[in-house]
């Protein structure tokens, strides 16, 4: 008997683990998009009900993530090895956490909207999560390594992009605030934000990590 043909009597016939990290990137594409909404908005009533709105798809994001730690408990046979897909469930989740706690800080300090700093950063957790997306997609057939690959390079340098943008932000930031109870909550956005995206990094090394094992 061939190789391959044998290998696929021992692979797992339930591919729930695909379905539950597609799920979970879904929702951070939502939970990305609602964030940028929530930074342009002016009216504080309409910022706390788009928060509501991300707590919502954070709760949803959490029971998916313990979904996925519930299968690998129960789960005879993985797609890939264990750690790594704890990994990167809990580096994905990490993602979901710390979208939630920027737009949490956002809608509770009521920070301006005109932040440059803020608006960058937080397109750059939009984009880092749409390559997410594609990478994480990528994993249940392994067919497109370049776009997946791709995908990996983008998340790198969007981190990247990131940490200069937050070092940039709080020099500026100390430089021209007056308001020092604004200066430490501004502060404490950039970082949830910058966070967000090593989080996505973190992801994205769990899944460069499967790949060159399994690819």
């Amino acid at each position: 008997m061939a190789l391959n043909s044998f290998m696929k009597i021992f692979q797992p016939k339930d591919r729930v683990f695909y379905t539950l990290f597609e799920d979970v990137v879904d929702t951070l594409t939502e939970m990305a998009e609602l964030l940028k909404k929530l930074v342009v908005e002016t009216e504080r009533d309409k910022r706390f009900a788009i928060l509501n709105e991300i707590e919502n798809a954070e709760h949803k994001n959490d029971d998916t993530t313990h979904r996925i730690y519930t299968e690998l408990g129960r789960s005879f046979i993985t797609p890939f090895d264990r750690e790594d897909i704890h990994f990167l469930a809990t580096a994905l989740d990490d993602v979901a956490d710390y979208i939630y706690s920027s737009a949490k800080r956002m809608a509770f300090y009521n920070i301006s909207n005109d932040d440059e700093g803020i608006i960058k950063l937080t397109n750059l957790i939009g984009f880092a999560v749409a390559e997410l997306k594609i990478a994480v997609t990528g994993l249940r057939n392994m067919r497109d390594l370049q776009a997946m690959t791709n995908a990996l390079v983008k998340i790198n340098s969007i981190e990247n992009q990131a940490d200069d943008i937050y070092d940039l932000s709080t020099e500026r930031l100390f430089d021209l605030e007056q308001d020092i109870k604004m200066l430490i909550k501004k502060r404490e956005v950039y970082h949830a934000m910058e966070t967000a995206t090593d989080k996505c990094e973190d992801a994205g090394n769990a899944i460069e990590t499967i790949i060159i094992k399994y690819s």
